[in-house]
């Protein structure tokens, strides 16, 4: 969606907060990069911000619960925009006690008496709210099946709720689900090739901004305040944005100074620079994505941080092999399309989006690519298949049959990681879920190409 199709910014975050969710609704835009045009294009004050961020992501994350809320006070049908106002409203009275309800409810009417043709709508909004006020809410123990309660206490599909169970079981998936609609946290990679991790810190804390080190990665700052695009250290390229589980491929890559490698599908940027910085700047790294307008990206990223030994192509990773040599790079990532179930609590709008039959299309893709990776890596070269999802069938089974076409393809426990995690690892692959520590889900796969054996 573009910056044209946002609501002018009137002071009015609810407002505003509606026509982020309306938009999500209607045209599938991304909600987090919805919220971000909005407050950059309009500049919105960091108190405005804070509610902005907080009642548009709770109102995605809460959303099939919100329903079960309201379900006993409608009668008759709602418009789409109505039923988002009262959504948006009932969330802020059921999970946000700084603001008052009565609150809650008048912002509710004034926005529908202004959004409506007619009066008629707001007396139903207000109605509707102080009956809920007048009652309270119902209680999810009436729902007798578990899967069900689960599904509409955390607001995940019923589908999404029992295939998770029937992989992890149901403690597991609860404590996943429930991490989901939690606030993301905000952390940054220290670009080792500029600084070390104490000269960033000091720079951030010299620019005042409230930053702790990670308790997981040496590398990886947690900001608790303010935005991290916003400061110095950012725009001097003494650091970077990224989440602390997209962080391990380029530990289990094990690049050296002056390798020859491939990051594949890179935009934006995050893993290749990161990659970069393990190389000393050193060396190759070629790193392409099927979108050219997302090179840009990519080669924003490493200008900033001042990596010199990337060089970005606009590529179709499944057709690698025509742009370069069979068995040419000492190190490949695939960082693969995937459903992308392991961020849900940064887009969770996923959640909704998602089918069950969409898993069956991503496969292919996926073994398409480790494919050609396959034919371009070195013998006894290492390659690295990562995904954001936590999904079972999708990563293991990809794996397996990846494993079953390359005999000569040996997976490896993920390499070069920091103790902590080693429990996380099961046959050589590892994975992350969203509650391991508070970050986003990810899987990882290491193999090492053995040579000797010839197809």
């Amino acid at each position: 969606m573009t910056k044209k199709n946002v609501k002018i910014w009137d002071g009015n975050v609810r407002d505003a907060a509606l026509t982020i969710l309306l938009a999500v609704d209607k045209q599938q835009a991304y909600s987090n990069l919805l919220l971000h045009q909005t407050i950059e294009k309009y500049n919105i004050k960091p108190k405005d911000r804070a509610l902005l961020t907080e009642i548009t992501y709770g109102t995605l994350q809460y959303k099939m619960t919100l329903d079960y809320y309201l379900e006993p006070f409608v009668r008759g049908k709602l418009d789409g925009w109505v039923r988002w106002l009262l959504r948006l409203s009932l969330y802020q009275i059921a999970y946000l006690s700084k603001i008052p309800d009565h609150a809650a409810v008048n912002e509710a009417v004034e926005i529908a008496k202004h959004r409506a043709r007619h009066e008629g709508v707001s007396k139903t909004v207000n109605g509707i709210l102080r009956s809920v006020l007048r009652d309270g809410i119902r209680d999810t123990t009436d729902i007798k099946d578990p899967i069900e309660r689960l599904s509409i206490e955390t607001s995940h599909p019923n589908w999404l709720v029992r295939r998770y169970v029937e992989a992890y079981g149901v403690e597991k998936t609860s404590d996943m689900l429930l991490e989901n609609n939690l606030p993301p946290q905000q952390t940054i990679r220290v670009n080792t090739a500029k600084v070390t991790t104490d000269q960033a810190l000091e720079s951030l804390w010299g620019e005042k901004f409230e930053v702790v080190r990670s308790k997981v990665l040496p590398e990886c700052l947690h900001l608790l305040t303010g935005q991290a695009a916003r400061t110095e250290s950012y725009k001097n390229g003494l650091i970077t944005i990224q989440d602390e589980s997209s962080m391990i491929p380029a530990y289990a890559l094990q690049v050296e100074p002056g390798m020859r490698v491939l990051d594949m599908c890179a935009a934006p940027g995050g893993k290749t620079t990161h990659i970069a910085e393990k190389m000393k700047n050193e060396g190759e790294l070629i790193a392409t994505d099927l979108h050219a307008h997302k090179l840009k990206l990519i080669k924003n990223n490493a200008e900033r941080l001042g990596l010199s030994v990337i060089d970005a192509q606009v590529l179709d990773g499944r057709k690698a092999t025509e742009q370069f040599d069979k068995q040419s790079f000492d190190r490949i990532l695939v960082d693969a399309p995937c459903s992308g179930l392991g961020v849900i609590r940064r887009k969770p709008d996923i959640k909704y989006t998602k089918k069950e039959e969409d898993f069956a299309s991503l496969q292919p893709i996926q073994l398409q690519l480790l494919d050609s990776a396959y034919e371009l890596l070195k013998n006894e070269g290492k390659m690295v298949y990562s995904t954001c999802t936590i999904d079972k069938i999708e990563n293991d089974g990809t794996v397996a049959a990846f494993l079953a076409k390359h005999p000569d393809m040996e997976l490896e426990p993920v390499p070069n990681v920091p103790d902590v995690f080693n429990g996380l690892q099961t046959n050589g692959m590892m994975q992350i879920f969203p509650q391991d520590f508070s970050s986003d889900g990810f899987f990882v796969a290491a193999f090492r190409k053995k040579g000797e054996y010839t197809n």
